[in-house]
């Protein structure tokens, strides 16, 4: 079905880029090098059967979430898992899909490994591993069609986030909703993955400018079947972006206040929210 997955160093010498089909990662491990090394041939060394154990179970993937169904492989599993932690909606275990294929990478990747910090990034859904006393530094592209950085986060081996999601209309994924983007910081990236999926959701409201069309005619595979997707947003009265964005907001509150998400950035048309404890330089951007 699909060619043989592709694992090399990037012409930099220190990120590995990972490719099978629909997954694309790129992974960097930071520490001694023959650590680093050792790290990268575990990643290559599970790479390759993650594609074909999901496609085995993708009909029940694709299904509304099923607290009874138990998948037999791990990223499907933690796709599972992800959901039950959020799921008072409609919402089939896709949702976690890119996050729980950079946490499983992770986790190969750092095994017994002596490592200071690593990540994967999975098309912007990262899941990263720190050590105390280290740091990485996230960016926030509050509009995927002007891919620039509206704000940075730096986030400390203290913090408990280990995950970053980013979901929207404009993005890989089909949304019910009308947000340009929902970037989400949770315990790990499949929870903020499903996290910023319902919450971009929520970010939505009725408008003449708001196009919406089956979700089967931009995808025929796609899980959400013939409910309604959003494909074009034109410009918003202030009213209008105001009632979305509360809408969202009241959705990110919600799970944060469960615990489900440490915190989230909610972008409609210049107009920004911020909910939970984001770091305070993610903050000062996006104010």
């Amino acid at each position: 079905m699909f060619a043989p997955a592709q694992m090399a160093l990037l012409p930099d010498g220190q990120r590995l880029h990972l490719n099978h089909g629909p997954i694309d990662l790129i992974v960097q491990a930071f520490g001694d090098p023959d650590e680093i090394k050792k790290s990268y041939k575990q990643a290559m060394s599970c790479f390759p059967d993650i594609l074909p154990t999901l496609v085995d179970e993708l009909q029940k993937l694709r299904q509304p979430y099923n607290e009874d169904w138990q998948p037999d492989g791990r990223v499907a599993s933690h796709m599972q898992i992800a959901c039950s932690r959020i799921s008072s909606e409609f919402v089939t275990p896709m949702a976690a899909v890119a996050g729980a294929v950079a946490d499983e990478v992770l986790r190969q990747l750092v095994r017994g490994r002596q490592l200071e910090k690593a990540y994967v990034n999975n098309g912007g859904d990262i899941a990263f591993h720190l050590t105390e006393g280290q740091s990485l530094t996230a960016g926030l592209v509050a509009d995927y069609h002007l891919p620039n950085i509206d704000g940075e986060c730096v986030l400390t081996y203290e913090t408990p986030v280990r995950g970053i999601a980013t979901s929207g209309w404009k993005g890989r994924s089909l949304s019910f909703g009308i947000a340009d983007s929902v970037s989400v910081l949770a315990k790990d990236a499949a929870s903020a993955d499903v996290a910023a999926t319902l919450i971009a959701n929520d970010v939505n409201a009725d408008h003449p400018a708001i196009k919406r069309v089956p979700a089967s005619e931009q995808d025929p595979d796609s899980d959400l079947g013939e409910r309604l997707v959003t494909v074009e947003v034109g410009a918003l009265d202030q009213q209008t972006v105001d009632a979305a964005l509360n809408s969202g907001e009241k959705a990110a509150v919600a799970a944060e206040q469960a615990g489900h998400i440490t915190a989230a950035v909610l972008v409609l048309q210049n107009n920004f929210r911020v909910v939970g404890a984001a770091p305070a330089g993610l903050i000062a951007e996006a104010a």
